[in-house]
């Protein structure tokens, strides 16, 4: 009966903070959206008119990346369902699902960028590069704002929509040192070499964000949490043997869970080990690992999964 109603206030606790922590996702996201949507159609203008590559190849990549982004949205909605018949830990991997499309996307996007840089950078063609300016100040400004409003997001998603701002960021600051050069320097190629940079470094970093994901995906121990660490707490409570058999992965990058076999000391009394089971969930819990399945074991039981 205590163990019940305590595992209950820990998964209320749970459900209230992530519940919380979805929500802003899911607004945060929306809000993206919506900024990245309207600032790739002034782009896509402002990139025919200044006859720039890198800023058309951008435009083109915002617009991917703000329809990747109500896709994102979605997945995010999705991800706060609670477990069902068909989804036993919830729906929370849709929302790193989102992660790795819009990783995708990016690199779709940085492959296209690069072969229209290389192409442009062959033949080269003037641009306009006050018009470069205008358009690169104006990116700082909104990539800057959509950055510092993602930036403590916590979900592989925020994260992969965090770093495209912080790419865009960074872009934009190229065009604008590139456009000042190309006010007072005739160097037609320097546009398509800025775009070459560009597209490579969003290209490298798109890798990392699907690196994280798939290891998200192939359940494996996550990068937050120190197994050697976690194992040496469990092991250090009063009554508790040896531990083994221990999985540790992730649902989607924040919400952890675990399942171990506890072999309990010949001391122990049947009516203590409701106490241990408590003392280890609440180690689990400092570790991030929200949910936690136990089998506790007796010297007079041989467990094939010992040697784990």
């Amino acid at each position: 009966m205590g163990q019940g109603h305590n595992h209950s206030k820990q998964d209320h606790h749970s459900h209230n903070h992530s519940h919380h922590h979805t929500s802003t996702s899911t607004k945060n996201l929306a809000w993206a959206f919506v900024l990245n949507l309207s600032f790739s159609l002034l782009e896509l203008i402002g990139g025919i008119f200044s006859n720039s590559i890198a800023i058309i190849s951008d435009a083109f990549h915002d617009f991917g990346d703000a329809l990747s982004l109500a896709l994102v949205w979605y997945l995010q909605k999705i991800s706060t369902k609670p477990k069902d018949n068909y989804f036993d830990y919830g729906y929370k991997r849709f929302s790193i699902l989102g992660a790795l499309i819009i990783s995708v996307i990016l690199s779709v996007g940085s492959i296209f960028m690069i072969i229209e840089s290389i192409k442009r950078f062959i033949t080269p063609e003037e641009t306009k590069a006050d018009i470069m300016f205008a358009l690169a100040i104006i990116g700082v400004i909104v990539n800057g704002a959509a950055m510092i409003r993602l930036n403590h997001g916590k979900s592989l998603t925020e994260k992969a929509v965090f770093l495209h701002f912080l790419e865009d960021i960074l872009g934009w600051i190229a065009v604008l040192i590139g456009s000042v050069v190309m006010m007072y320097f005739s160097v037609p190629w320097f546009d398509p070499l800025l775009s070459l940079a560009i597209a490579l470094w969003i290209l490298w970093n798109a890798y990392g964000n699907i690196k994280q994901v798939m290891i998200v995906m192939l359940q494996a121990v996550p990068e937050s949490v120190d197994r050697h660490e976690l194992v040496e707490h469990w092991e250090k409570i009063k009554g508790i043997h040896s531990i083994h058999d221990i999985k540790i992965w992730s649902l989607d990058g924040n919400h952890h869970v675990a399942s171990l076999h506890v072999l309990i000391d010949k001391t122990v009394k049947l009516n203590e080990f409701q106490k241990i089971k408590e003392k280890i969930r609440k180690v689990a819990l400092e570790f991030e690992i929200i949910h936690t399945t136990i089998e506790l074991e007796t010297d007079a039981e041989q467990c094939k999964l010992h040697s784990d």
